[in-house]
């Protein structure tokens, strides 16, 4: 068990990061600190979004809880289970959707499941399920290269989905497209994300998204990344005012003018 050191925490909660530390290349001559002692609790199903300057080390953070790395020094835990491992509970995507272009989409979205050794008719309806949820039934049979940008990365959401994860965790993953495009898919991952009941760790370094999805914003520090503050964005996402609301264009400013602190420190810290 965690050491008493350790500020208690419920084994019922999606993730807790505990003093985590994490040195890149440690031990040699490039070694450098990327985060220095995290703390963090992410309750089931919340949605939170890590937003900092380039560097800080958010996607370490989530390589981290991924089970991808292994930290320096603190622990992780997910729902009462050490992370030391990947985990099909803890699913990853990436800024770049990664699908294989020789799979059909459906093979793309069922791939975990083909890997896990499940049946080729438990392969299918799986995948059926979670393209009709990603609204991609009809392009089931067609390959990546015959999608749109947000439709491939919608088929990334669908093959994390398929494995049922507790925790969903996003690298940025709408950063390549258009302002437009980025839209419809903030607004196709809150109703999934309401449908699936997981917790989601996100990646951003759009200011306006991670309001517009977040319960919380996880805002760090330049690198060695720390939890700089953690402010509340609950915002009534049904509403479709919301985002030309005072209250928001207000909790907007006030990330905004914590990130360019941390920014400008970032810039300052440079050889």
């Amino acid at each position: 068990m965690a050491s008493k050191s350790f500020k208690p925490f419920s084994s019922k909660d999606a993730v807790v990061c505990r003093n985590v530390s994490k040195v890149w290349a440690e031990g040699t001559k490039r070694a450098h600190v990327a985060l220095r002692d995290v703390d963090l609790d992410v309750k089931p199903g919340e949605f939170i979004v890590l937003l900092g300057p380039s560097g800080c080390g958010k996607s370490t953070l989530l390589y981290l809880i991924a089970g991808l790395e292994q930290e320096s020094t603190g622990e992780i835990w997910s729902f009462g289970d050490r992370v030391a491992n990947p985990s099909p509970d803890r699913s990853l995507i990436f800024q770049e959707t990664s699908l294989f272009p020789w799979l059909t989409v459906g093979q793309n979205a069922s791939f975990g499941l083909s890997i896990r050794g499940d049946s080729a008719d438990t392969r299918k309806a799986a995948a059926r399920d979670v393209l009709q949820r990603v609204g991609l039934t009809e392009a089931m049979d067609k390959r990546p290269d015959e999608l749109s940008g947000g439709m491939r990365q919608r088929v990334a959401v669908a093959r994390a989905l398929a494995m049922r994860p507790k925790v969903l965790l996003m690298d940025e993953p709408f950063a390549a497209l258009d302002v437009q495009t980025r839209a419809k898919m903030q607004d196709f991952l809150l109703d999934v994300w309401r449908d699936s009941a997981a917790s989601v760790l996100f990646v951003t370094h759009h200011i306006d998204e991670a309001v517009a999805l977040a319960d919380r914003v996880v805002v760090m520090s330049a690198r060695p990344g720390r939890i700089k503050t953690i402010v509340d964005t609950r915002f009534d996402k049904n509403d479709p005012g919301v985002f030309k609301a005072k209250t928001f264009v207000d909790k907007v400013d006030e990330l905004w003018n914590l990130v360019r602190d941390e920014a400008i420190k970032a810039e300052r810290s440079k050889p």
